[in-house]
């Protein structure tokens, strides 16, 4: 497991997911030509209420994945 230090809506929150997860993570932000950060906050945006963040991540990962 490994943390990462993102700013949502302006204020600083700590998200954390196996390393794996993070290292995809910055894959898709480089494919993409984005900031982790811009991806989080995309998501973080689409997140329902009743779902943690890094669950939420996770799954946005997985259906990038699934895409290629």
């Amino acid at each position: 497991m490994k943390k990462i230090s993102v700013s949502l809506s302006g204020h600083q929150t700590s998200i954390t997911l196996e390393t794996e997860f993070i290292n995809e993570l910055k894959k898709l932000a480089i494919q993409q030509n984005r900031s982790i950060a811009s991806i989080i906050n995309e998501i973080d945006s689409t997140c329902p209420g009743n779902r943690n963040l890094s669950s939420t991540i996770r799954v946005w990962i997985l259906q990038q994945a699934l895409k290629k």
